[in-house]
């Protein structure tokens, strides 16, 4: 799992404990992947613990609580080395809510795929400005480095944007029209032939 080898990754640098962790991983990669969860961040440890990728001690303080530090081991650094070295690939495909926005203001017709098409272009214009402003302050070339991704998935999306409307104009002229029901015609649940759901050819 990536954030498991991103704290394999902080780790490396030496023993640390899990609010320190949670403090490094955001200061090199929060700006684009966001906060770490503190108690996300404990099952990870739990786990790479399991796993012999992590040693974890306790240190005995005066003043506060017992530390709990965590350190990488040999096999854990292995790990690392392998993951490090292999290529990411995206598994997933890509679940943008955007393609379902873009599904939903064109089958709802012209005028509601091309009010979309505006505001998401605005959006995206606000989210460049912020990040070129953000880029201009970064001095940690990581972080400049995932400011620089973040400003180019930006700019690909606004292109996508801005062909929507015209690459969509066929099924928005055919859209506008919606079926409904209103709730007291609706037919109630024993009324449905089978299982409940209404076949083929049928209609509420």
């Amino acid at each position: 799992m990536p954030l498991s080898h991103a704290v394999l990754t902080l780790l490396a640098d030496g023993p640390s404990h899990g609010y320190e962790l949670k403090a490094r991983f955001e200061s090199a990669v929060g700006p684009q992947w966001g906060g770490l969860n503190i108690g996300h961040l404990y099952q990870i440890l739990e786990r790479l613990v399991r796993d012999g990728h992590v040693t974890r001690s306790h240190v005995a303080q005066s003043d506060r609580p017992d530390k709990t530090l965590y350190q990488l081991t040999e096999a854990g650094a292995d790990e690392l080395r392998e993951w490090a070295g292999t290529p990411w690939i995206r598994s997933s495909g890509f679940r943008d809510e955007l393609f379902l926005k873009l599904l939903a203001a064109g089958r709802l017709g012209t005028e509601s795929l091309g009010a979309f098409v505006s505001a998401q272009r605005r959006a995206y214009l606000s989210d460049l400005a912020a990040l070129t402003r953000l880029r201009r302050e970064q001095n940690d070339p990581l972080v400049s480095l995932l400011v620089d991704a973040a400003i180019a998935h930006t700019r690909a999306d606004l292109q996508i944007v801005d062909g929507a409307e015209e690459r969509l104009a066929a099924t928005a002229a055919g859209g506008g029209a919606v079926r409904t029901v209103r709730t007291e015609d609706a037919p109630a649940e024993d009324d449905l032939p089978g299982d409940g759901l209404l076949t083929a050819g049928e209609s509420a």
